[in-house]
């Protein structure tokens, strides 16, 4: 197939956006390579302040097209007509955060990345008139997706579309991938007696269980304390909740802090918490793994996939907030109690972390496109 093949790329947030998440590192990552490979890659995103109309990033050309409440009807209008003059090959979108239901406008085959969809945990996240929305454009994606090729960051993002009505057959895995820690873990007992959570500071992420989880242990472990990496709306809220709870001594937040950092104080965690209540692919388990350092989670979409109970870390059931944190906290404490489990734990998360590379996300994306392509060809 000839090269390059030109791919219009649709995600709300491009990788320089201050809100970026995991999603834009997917973009970030994974365009960088498809454009080693020889594809042309443009993003068209929402402006934030101080943004650029347009400019390049590595492998990647962004445009902006203005800020948010315009961003969506403009991107509809923009990707219909620039596909329709025949600019692009392929349309990639990345469902996380509104659908896009390109098929319905593109005159471009178009590949959906599916990250996670949110259903009834929007409402935890929006107030309720635009959780409402995204919730009915998600009850339509069948219909605006029947014939495009999708692929999911995990199983649970898989399974969450085919109950939504998708064909399995049309969707395909591709894993995030990590970069391999710079620094050297320490044996989990020479560690700290320190819990960190790592991932944005966001409502439906659930830091406040994590905290209420951590009040209660702080009696058997005096010494015990905790380090919050990540920025997000909710912190406010939470830093008033520490101080409430009498953490506030024991509890750090750090805000977005570089690759290199995040990992020297990841690697000085006896164990990680993610409690949030949905997630696409736990990127963030993968990266705490990569020290190290095992992760106890909520037994949730995406968190089930990252975490291998009983010997990654553990799953907790979720549930109301009052028996949720007690099981959180038993597990949490189990952890810090019995080293001899933490370092067995520490050593399979460290292998289990191996497995995941953005070459193979990047080479199995390229695929599907080209195959998309071809298809659309005949």
């Amino acid at each position: 197939m000839p090269h390059p093949l030109r791919v219009l790329l649709l995600n709300e947030r491009d990788p320089r956006h201050p809100a970026a998440g995991g999603a834009e590192v997917h973009v970030a990552e994974v365009s960088r390579r498809m454009a080693a490979l020889g594809f042309e890659i443009t993003q068209v995103a929402c402006g934030f302040p101080g943004s650029a109309a347009s400019e390049a990033q590595d492998g990647l050309r962004v445009r902006r097209l203005g800020p948010l409440p315009l961003y969506y009807p403009r991107v509809v209008a923009w990707t219909a007509r620039e596909t329709r003059r025949g600019r692009f090959d392929a349309v990639i979108e990345h469902l996380n955060k509104v659908p896009f239901c390109a098929a319905l406008y593109a005159a471009a085959p178009v590949v959906a990345v599916n990250h996670h969809l949110f259903g009834k945990s929007a409402f935890l996240q929006v107030a309720w008139p635009i959780a409402a929305a995204v919730v009915a454009l998600e009850k339509l994606i069948p219909r605006c997706y029947r014939d495009v090729a999708f692929l999911a960051v995990s199983e649970s993002s898989r399974d969450d579309l085919v109950r939504r009505g998708i064909d399995r057959a049309r969707i395909g895995i591709v894993h995030n991938g990590i970069h391999p820690p710079r620094i050297l873990p320490r044996p989990i007992a020479q560690r700290p007696l320190r819990v960190a959570y790592l991932g944005r500071l966001e409502p439906y992420k659930r830091v406040e269980r994590l905290l209420r989880a951590v009040a209660r242990l702080a009696p058997r472990f005096p010494d015990l304390d905790l380090v919050l990496i990540g920025r997000g709306s909710a912190r406010p809220a939470l830093e008033r909740l520490a101080a409430e709870l009498g953490l506030a001594s024991r509890t750090r937040f750090t805000g977005f802090v570089p690759d290199d950092e995040r990992d020297a104080l990841l690697a000085e965690a006896r164990v990680a918490v993610c409690p949030s209540v949905k997630e696409g692919w736990g990127i963030t388990v993968i990266e705490v793994n990569a020290v190290a350092t095992p992760v106890v989670a909520t037994d949730a979409p995406g968190l089930r996939d990252a975490v291998r109970h009983g010997e990654t870390g553990f799953l907790v059931p979720d549930g109301p907030e009052g028996p949720f944190v007690l099981a959180l906290a038993d597990r949490i404490g189990e952890l810090l109690a019995d080293a001899a489990q933490a370092e067995r734990f520490s050593t399979a998360a460290l292998a289990w972390s191996q497995r995941f590379r953005w070459d193979a996300a990047a080479e199995t994306t390229a695929r599907t496109v080209e195959a998309a392509v071809a298809r659309h060809r005949i």
